[in-house]
């Protein structure tokens, strides 16, 4: 019997087969990169009521975070200031500014300015920022250079396995409580060494377990 297709067409099973495994992974590493916080989360910057500097106010004029996030060292939250606190400077500092025109509104008001809010954990997971200061995490290992951004956006993925892998080895992130606020701040070349001291000191054991933030 003749063959009713030419020969070449038997090396065709093996070659649509490799492409069929080749979409697949094609697709779902896709799915992978383009569905990870990486992609979806990190230099999410969302346009804010006032155009307010973290450059000028934390980078410039060296104003402390706590400032402003009077909530960081003792509350689960840091909290976004109240229209007072920027009116405790700008009742004199550019007081005519026009850009200021929404702060003065809400201060006479009473009406807050609706911050559009940046860096959020999901609501499932439970997040303490004051426990986090108190072990001696610094604001950029969380937060990226803040004083360097004119617009604040997500630094990190602030993911479920972003943040085991710190809870698993903290030693790089801990830092001396006189410099948790200090964003220039490096890990100098003992920090194995001072990281197994306070963690000692202060009893530092960050959970790994479901329990530590599904609560």
């Amino acid at each position: 019997m003749a063959q009713i297709f030419p020969k070449w067409t038997n090396k065709l099973p093996p070659v649509v087969a490799a492409a069929v495994v080749f979409t697949l992974l094609m697709v779902i590493g896709l799915f992978w990169w383009f569905g990870s916080p990486k992609y979806t989360d990190v230099g999410y910057q969302p346009v804010q009521p006032i155009p307010y500097s973290h450059k000028l106010h934390a980078g410039d004029l060296g104003m402390d975070c706590r400032y402003c996030h009077t909530g960081a060292e003792k509350s689960p939250v840091a909290m976004v200031p109240p229209t007072q606190t920027c009116m405790n400077c700008h009742v004199l500092v550019l007081p005519e500014s026009e850009k200021l025109l929404p702060v003065r509104e809400s201060w006479s008001t009473g009406t807050p300015i609706p911050w559009v809010k940046v860096h959020k954990v999901p609501d499932y997971a439970y997040f303490d920022h004051s426990a986090h200061l108190r072990a001696g995490v610094g604001c950029a290992s969380c937060h990226g250079r803040i004083d360097e951004m004119e617009v604040v956006y997500q630094a990190e993925t602030l993911s479920m396995g972003w943040c085991l892998e710190c809870h698993r080895d903290p030693d790089m992130s801990l830092r001396p409580m006189d410099q948790v606020t200090n964003m220039s701040w490096t890990p100098p070349a003992d920090q194995r060494e001072f990281a197994v001291k306070i963690k000692s000191e202060r009893n530092i054991n960050p959970p790994t377990n479901c329990s530590g933030c599904h609560r």
